[in-house]
């Protein structure tokens, strides 16, 4: 294995995922030779509307241009954020490792607290999860669409377009803007995406060679909680179009599982949890979704 092709998208976050992975990469293989291709995405192409309006299943427009040029073997492996990957991936791939997961935390940027913000404050946000559990805090806040990347995003409210946005604590640390972060929020106010703050490195099934160096980039920790909070997410058929949001961590030996399930229109929702062995992480996740189903 002289050579590997990472496909990623070329936003300046994918591309600081792509390349920290590469760094991880030389770190055990110093002699390889790495090479970045950079796939547009249908969720580039298309900034100005949302993932579901894009796609009847919403997540996969943000990977399925880099799986199909991993099937097709222009590359050798990609680079997600695992938030991005659909609960289901197409047939011959898998995810292969998933490398230490950063602050999973929704981001306040603009304030120093929900509670800070003025009545009826604009706040910048396309998640439907988010919407649905900041609603359930502040009812009296006004949800507006923000799109584009972290830098365009950051500058909406620096614009006054918005009073306040919320965007992940991980992409805002690993771009170097923690110092914007105005309140981290707590799991009890947003719980977040399934698999946010964690990378996804997706391979072939039939590659041998990439499965053992994805073997030593995988952390079991982050590995475990991911693989929890995947099957809760299964077992929802979630999408970007539910407002859904699963997590999962490992405290004094037991895996701990938490789910929510919103709706749209701000009403009630349903949060379950289960504790176990991480030896049962699927079955934990899938546990938590019934759960909520039943709700």
């Amino acid at each position: 294995m002289k050579r590997i092709a990472i496909g990623t998208r070329g936003s300046p976050l994918a591309l600081w995922q792509a390349r920290y992975v590469a760094g991880l990469i030389r770190e055990k293989h110093p002699g390889i030779e790495i090479v970045e291709t950079i796939i547009v995405t249908s969720g580039d192409k298309f900034q100005g509307k949302t993932a579901a309006e894009i796609s009847a299943g919403g997540k996969e427009v943000w990977v399925k241009e880099i799986e199909e040029a991993l099937l097709s073997g222009a590359v050798d492996l990609a680079v997600h954020s695992l938030k991005d990957v659909p609960a289901y991936l197409p047939e011959g791939l898998v995810l292969g490792a998933y490398p230490r997961r950063a602050d999973p935390r929704d981001a306040l940027v603009g304030a120093s607290s929900l509670a800070a913000l003025r009545p009826g404050a604009r706040v910048g946000t396309t998640s439907v999860r988010r919407i649905c559990q900041l609603r359930a805090i502040r009812p009296d806040l006004e949800f507006h669409p923000l799109r584009g990347n972290v830098e365009t995003r950051l500058r909406r409210v620096d614009e006054g377009v918005v009073d306040a946005a919320i965007l992940a604590c991980a992409g805002l640390d690993r771009l170097g803007f923690s110092d914007r972060i105005g309140a981290r929020l707590g799991l009890d106010e947003v719980l977040p995406a399934v698999g946010q703050g964690s990378l996804a490195i997706e391979i072939r099934r039939d590659d041998p060679e990439r499965q053992a160096l994805c073997a030593w980039l995988n952390d079991a920790d982050t590995a475990c909680a991911i693989t929890a909070e995947r099957a809760l997410l299964a077992a929802l058929g979630g999408s970007c179009q539910t407002p859904i949001a699963g997590h999962a961590w490992l405290q004094d030996g037991q895996l701990q599982v938490h789910g929510v399930v919103g709706e749209l229109s701000g009403g009630r929702l349903q949060r379950q949890s289960a504790t176990g062995a991480s030896a049962d992480a699927a079955k934990l996740g899938e546990l938590v979704a019934s759960r909520l189903s039943l709700a």
